[in-house]
């Protein structure tokens, strides 16, 4: 199994094993849509300096969430809005922007975007990457005590498409197992994440490939 994930490293074949497993599930009649909701999860990474290097990761990071201050690295998953299937996943320290991946998340096929309010504000990005695709971003509805009802109604309609990708960040992370980092730096952890998007690919179809 080790020879066999370095074989796949060294050839950079994660990309292809995802495009490969989606080609599959198309010609399956299980297509990706034109339709893509954009989230980002935080992948813990050890902060201990107690091993052989006397060091943290350096392509790692630390960022708060909430009140919370994790370390490690931010996954990001583009997933179709009506198969849940993942087509893109990128990268990078977990203190950097969501915002900054929006257009590497992007086919350019997309007629619809739905994400959080960490991707709010960058319409021109979505048009540059995917012109025909409508702006379904979740929009800031509150200032201070005041609280926009509609913009908030509104998010409400976006968050019951944009909940879909919750479930393929969970298999991700609670399936497979890929809730913390198991090797130094981003390319590594990138080849796993793509590797394991394909696994969840299949997991999440699976009963209709049974059939």
């Amino acid at each position: 199994m080790c020879k066999f994930r370095h074989l796949l490293e060294r050839h950079k074949l994660g990309k292809k094993l995802l495009s490969t497993v989606n080609g599959y599930l198309a010609r399956n009649g299980i297509k990706i849509s034109n339709g893509t909701i954009v989230d980002a999860t935080i992948i813990s990474a050890p902060s201990s300096t107690k091993n052989k290097d006397g060091k943290r990761d350096p392509e790692m990071h630390q960022t708060a969430k909430g009140k919370q201050w994790y370390f490690g690295m931010k996954a990001y998953v583009a997933v179709d809005s009506r198969h849940k299937l993942i087509h893109t996943v990128l990268v990078s320290a977990a203190n950097v922007a969501a915002c900054l991946a929006l257009p590497h998340l992007l086919r350019g096929k997309e007629t619809c975007v739905w994400g959080d309010q960490a991707y709010q504000g960058h319409s021109d990005v979505i048009q540059s990457v995917a012109p025909r695709a409508r702006d379904c971003i979740n929009r800031r509805y509150r200032w201070g005590k005041r609280v926009d009802e509609a913009v908030k109604a509104k998010n409400r309609n976006k968050s019951r498409v944009r909940a879909k990708i919750e479930h393929s960040i969970g298999v991700i992370k609670r399936v497979f197992g890929f809730q913390k980092v198991r090797y130094r730096g981003l390319a590594k952890n990138l080849h796993r994440l793509q590797v394991t998007a394909a696994l969840a690919n299949l997991f999440t179809v699976r009963r209709r490939l049974a059939t």
